[in-house]
Order: structure tokens, then C-alpha cells, then sequence
């Protein structure tokens, strides 16, 4: 675990998709009580979809910085608004 700053770990999953309406919609879908891993199974643009997008557990520097950012600010099952990188909009949940 040399490679975890601070020790801190994150358990995520995600839902990553193209657009940012698309993530706002699949937000709101949730918000209004669907299952996450069930969307991300569905919309996802991730092989982590199969796993209903779940990624596991990480620590800081081994994932982009704004998804990083999001998902250390969240707290367990809360959701984020849709977060930009390089590979399109994501939706991230702690767990």
C-alpha cells in the first residue's frame, strides 16, 4: 500500500457516458429512486458495467484528478453531479 497517500482509500462505482445531458438524465432518474448499478449495467460506457460499474477500491493518484476529486468529497451513497475528464461525463457513487 506504499502507493496510497495518507492511507486513504475510496470505494466507488461509476456511470460514464458521452454527453452531459445524458448524465443529468440518468442523475435524475436516480435522484427519483432507480438503481445505480442498474443504470450503469444499462448506459454505461465502461467495461466497469458489467460489475454495475463498480471500480473497486482506490486510493488517491490512481485515477484522473476530477474524478478523484469528486469521489473523495462524497460521502457513503451519495452521488455527484455529472464530473468531466478526458473520457466523457461521469456519475460516481461511493460505497
Amino acid at each position: 500500500m506504499s502507493d496510497v497517500v495518507d492511507n486513504q482509500l475510496v470505494h466507488a462505482r461509476h456511470i460514464l457516458v458521452t454527453h452531459e445531458y445524458e448524465a443529468q438524465d440518468l442523475l435524475r432518474k436516480i435522484k427519483e429512486g432507480a438503481d445505480f448499478a442498474d443504470l450503469a449495467q444499462k448506459f454505461s460506457s465502461c467495461p466497469s458495467k458489467a460489475r454495475g460499474g463498480d471500480l473497486g477500491t482506490f486510493g488517491r493518484g490512481r485515477m484522473v484528478e476530477a474524478f478523484e476529486t469528486a469521489a473523495f468529497a462524497l460521502q457513503p451513497g451519495e452521488v455527484s453531479e455529472p464530473v468531466r475528464t478526458r473520457f466523457g461525463y461521469h456519475l460516481i457513487q461511493r460505497l
